[in-house]
């Protein structure tokens, strides 16, 4: 079966870039700024609690999103910074790096974030969040039985998404 990319969902994911184990969290959004999911791996530090998290994590995301469409050299027309853009609308980021994680991001053409923030010297995961979406599609968009912006509480999903995140580097 093919999804969002041309990836496959199949017994064979993209393969591991370095030794697992590097991931700190993820975040899965929908396009109203819902918090869907949220996993942490290897957060030491707790600072908010999770709905402040989830806010902080969002509002990062739009601001980021406004400002790569602003500053997009090939973009004809510029809109206000901060006014909502379509997904594929304009210049977008992937991810950025600080000294402490980096942060990986994938948009659907249905709106669903998913953000990923591991180890600082990660490689390039835009095939790894392409997978995790089309486990999405698979475990969660067409299960009957899940309602749509609400929380996701199946448990394959949450078994395949550990499983493979556990062997990411």
């Amino acid at each position: 079966m093919q999804f969002f990319g041309g990836s496959e969902i199949s017994p064979s994911p993209p393969a591991p870039t370095g030794s697992g184990n590097n991931a700190h969290m993820m975040y899965i959004f929908n396009r109203n700024g819902v918090c869907l999911l949220y996993r942490e791996w290897n957060r030491p530090l707790r600072t908010l609690n999770a709905n402040q998290d989830h806010k902080l994590m969002f509002g990062l995301l739009f601001s980021l999103k406004s400002f790569t469409a602003k500053m997009d050299p090939t973009g004809v027309e510029k809109g206000n910074l901060g006014v909502p853009q379509l997904p594929g609308q304009g210049c977008s980021f992937h991810s950025f790096r600080s000294n402490t994680y980096k942060l990986s991001f994938m948009e659907s053409p249905s709106g669903i974030k998913i953000i990923l923030v591991t180890h600082p010297k990660t490689g390039d995961l835009r095939d790894s969040l392409k997978y995790i979406y089309n486990l999405y599609v698979e475990y969660v968009t067409k299960n009957p039985l899940y309602t749509p912006a609400t929380p996701i509480r199946c448990e394959l999903f949450n078994a395949s998404l550990d499983q493979y995140v556990k062997n990411l580097a």
